[in-house]
């Protein structure tokens, strides 16, 4: 073969058309697997590598995603959520494996940070991480999706929500770890977090603990709930504030690791034993849950998968192609905090269309 590779040359060895390969390169789905694994190793054989201006002059994208993650409070100086970082590995991989470079940033919520990408031709689309009180950040979705942004967030499966989320199913994950705690014996369980619609996940939660407790026969205790953001600072108050009110408590349900970890300490700073005294589960199964004392039990998400599917799902928006919202299943990681039991089953993911009203939406922004 003489000269650069091309198109051309990768279709006549992997036995496709040069559209296949076309299509093949981007990811598009309309490829199967088995077809674009063949022509990929074609690729590689011949040291093709894509001219990324030429295609996007084509195509009039940027060939960039962009990831944009919410500040939150931290005890270092990252102000990213412990449980993003593993997600943001796999985001980058997954960007990687698709061709695309990714461009993180924190979020500007004092202006219109959207503005700085799609709209600028920075970035072909948004993958947002954290918000903060959703109320207030539900304006700024209502914004994309009204100028037709292509944009994808890791949050809550709400039914009315601007645009789409990947999720997890934070209702099953609450009834899971409220259940292990009660088949442990545990009968006076508290839930640290806030249960409103300021924080859809943690209310979510919240609702799975209380379903657990009513299919018991016990009613949730005002006495035992106490509002906390997901930090160990506000895990280690709320932890205080159930304690000082005086209600009896044999466990502590946690809407994040953080807060758990925030609630253990408050536990022990007053002479209690974890799980003896108050079993204590967490919540996203952060790397630093396996590294307490005692090993902290927690509710793990599949970060790996999310972020896979963040990204793909992205790319068919910007391919404008159908797209659903999407709940992963939770899995309940047992560890020394609580005691031990039989692991439940994972439960089937579950799809949530985007409106077909925001899809006209957006398609009539785009236009």
């Amino acid at each position: 073969m003489k000269g650069k590779p091309n198109s051309l040359d990768i279709a006549h060895l992997a036995g496709v058309s040069q559209a296949t390969v076309s299509r093949a390169l981007r990811g598009h789905a309309s490829v199967n697997r088995a077809t674009r694994e063949r022509i990929l190793q074609v690729a590689r054989q011949l040291n093709y590598t894509v001219d990324k201006n030429a295609s996007n002059l084509r195509t009039q994208q940027s060939g960039t995603l962009a990831l944009l993650l919410f500040e939150d409070p931290t005890i270092d100086e990252s102000n990213i959520n412990p449980f993003f970082l593993s997600m943001l590995g796999s985001i980058t991989r997954a960007c990687a494996q698709r061709g695309y470079d990714l461009l993180i940033s924190f979020q500007q919520l004092s202006r219109d940070w959207h503005a700085d990408y799609e709209d600028c031709h920075k970035a072909d689309g948004l993958i947002l991480l954290g918000y903060g009180d959703y109320l207030d950040y539900r304006s700024r979705l209502e914004a994309l999706v009204a100028q037709g942004t292509h944009f994808v967030r890791w949050g809550a499966v709400l039914a009315d929500q601007p645009g789409l989320s990947i999720g997890g199913d934070n209702h099953a994950g609450g009834l899971a770890a409220t259940r292990h705690l009660l088949a442990q014996g545990r009968r006076r369980i508290g839930f640290l977090g806030h249960a409103s619609l300021h924080a859809p996940e943690f209310l979510e939660r919240h609702q799975g603990y209380a379903a657990a407790l009513r299919e018991a026969g016990l009613t949730p205790d005002p006495l035992l709930q106490a509002d906390a953001i997901s930090t160990e600072g506000a895990g280690y108050e709320a932890a205080s504030l159930v304690l000082e009110r005086g209600a009896r408590c044999d466990a502590l349900f946690a809407a994040s690791d953080l807060i758990a970890i925030g609630a253990m300490r408050a536990l022990f700073a007053r002479g209690l034993r974890v799980p003896e005294d108050v079993a204590v589960v967490g919540y996203d199964d952060i790397p630093m849950a396996q590294s307490t004392h005692p090993p902290l039990t927690t509710v793990q998400q599949d970060t790996r998968h999310a972020g896979e599917l963040l990204v793909d799902t992205l790319l068919r928006m910007v391919r404008e192609e159908d797209v659903q919202s999407i709940k992963l299943p939770p899995r309940l990681m047992v560890r020394q905090s609580c005691g031990a039991a039989q692991q439940p089953a994972r439960t089937p993911a579950t799809v949530t269309p985007l409106p077909a009203g925001a899809r006209r939406a957006r398609r009539q922004a785009r236009s």
